[in-house]
């Protein structure tokens, strides 16, 4: 990190991927739905966090800024997907296998992607909707609206699986 010594900015790089790793990398991989394109956003948000030298209000600040960037790192990837469309047969096959034992989990990956997003965010990284709709660039409202909707749709979904 410019600003700091080398062995500082690699101490504080380490503390924050130790702090968030997690978070960041769930968060691509059921954006990116691949293992690889997943890890690849994973690293470009710890490399965007070393190459900014940001400083942060709080943790909150900081957690929040992560999931921006991770977001935004997957929105690129799949823009550069949309544009070379075509996949080698290999790499259909890897995604045709992934898949979530959960079925909460998998019935989630089955949301259109803005409630997927919001329910993810609310639900699994306890966001709250103020927090959620800062990150999403939209107002509260829409979030509670996001949550709602994914809330039912996950509830047809669930109770129609008799195997749960």
């Amino acid at each position: 990190m410019p600003g700091k010594n080398s062995e500082e900015a690699c101490l504080e790089l380490e503390a924050v991927m130790n702090e968030y790793s997690d978070m960041v990398y769930r968060i691509a991989l059921t954006r990116l739905r691949h293992v690889q394109d997943a890890e690849d956003a994973y690293q470009e948000t710890f490399l965007t966090y070393y190459r900014k030298n940001r400083s942060f209000a709080d943790e909150a600040h900081r957690k929040a800024w992560l999931i921006r960037v991770t977001l935004n790192c997957c929105k690129r990837e799949l823009a550069k997907r949309a544009k070379h469309s075509a996949l080698p047969l290999e790499e259909t096959d890897a995604a045709a296998e992934m898949r979530f034992d959960d079925p909460v989990i998998s019935a989630v990956m089955e949301l259109p992607e803005t409630l997927r997003t919001a329910v993810e965010l609310h639900y699994f990284e306890g966001l709250t909707a103020k927090e959620t709709a800062s990150l999403l660039r939209t107002s509260e409202a829409a979030v509670y609206m996001r949550l709602a909707r994914g809330r039912s749709l996950l509830r047809e979904k669930l109770e129609g699986d008799t195997d749960l």
